[in-house]
This record gives C-alpha cells, structure tokens and sequence, in this order.
C-alpha cells in the first residue's frame, strides 16, 4: 500500500515542477526532462483535441443519417460527409505519429532525426512536435521523394 503513495508522489512531483510558461530554449541541455516534459504535454493535449474532434465527427455523422428526398441536397451532404471522414482519417493518422512520438519520448529517443541522429532544432519540434528529421534531412528525403515520383 505504501508503494502506492509513493507512485502517485512521484507523478504529481514529475507533473508539478514545469511552469505554466516554461518554453525550451537552445541554452540548456538538449532533451532534459523539463523539455522533454514539456513536448510530452504539448502531444497528448494535441491528442486529447484531435480525439475530441473525431467524437463530434462520429456524433455528426450519426445524426446525419436521415433520408434527403432532394437529390442536389443528398449530394451536398454525401459530399460534406465524405470529406468528414477523410478529415477523420487524416486525424487517425496524425493520432498515430503522436503515439509514436510519445513511444520515442519513453525511449529516449525523441527529438533525434532517424537519418542522421542529430538533434532536431527546438523551433522545429515546437512548431512540429512529431518531426522524426532535422529540416535538412526532411528536405532532402522530399527532393528524393520527388525525383522518385516523377520517373
């Protein structure tokens, strides 16, 4: 039992010592457990709104549901939900590499590129916390993406 109290100790310390205003600056030791607290928060809230938005997509589309005798307003709406559930998929997806994400952070593994191991800039995971790639390496695997495509 005393295990216990000490585990839920250690949790409310690890969530209460990042202040509300805390941004990770460059002139402190990369990926240290306040940044990378903070990029933890910053994808489950990012987590929390996409999955809030996919129940109000699935509660909108069952309401939906409703026999339209007017053929231009049947398209309309079969228009409207296809595009609903392409925005939900989308969301799905973007639900998974937050995950992934959050599994690097548990490794020890984020804020690294997967192609070249060097940090990523803290500007580029703030604005983009599931980037897997420095900018330069995201660059050149688009511009190989590109050749790629266009043969």
């Amino acid at each position: 039992m005393a295990d216990i109290g000490k585990e839920e100790g250690a949790e409310m310390k690890q969530e209460s010592f990042l202040p509300d205003d805390y941004r990770p600056a460059e002139d402190e030791p990369f990926m240290n457990d306040r940044q990378l607290e903070y990029f933890r928060r910053k994808l489950l809230d990012w987590k929390a709104e996409l999955l809030a938005d996919s129940r109000d997509t699935i509660e909108t589309l069952q309401e939906g549901t409703r026999n339209i005798p007017d053929v231009t307003d049947r398209a309309s709406e079969e228009t409207d939900r296809a595009l609903e559930l392409r925005t939900r998929d989308r969301q799905r997806k973007l639900v998974n590499k937050i995950d992934a994400a959050l599994r690097r952070i548990d490794e020890g593994e984020y804020g690294y590129c997967e192609k070249t191991g060097e940090p990523i800039s803290l500007k580029r995971l703030d604005a983009r916390p599931i980037a897997t790639m420095t900018l330069e390496a995201q660059e050149r695997h688009e511009r190989r993406e590109k050749v790629h495509r266009d043969d």
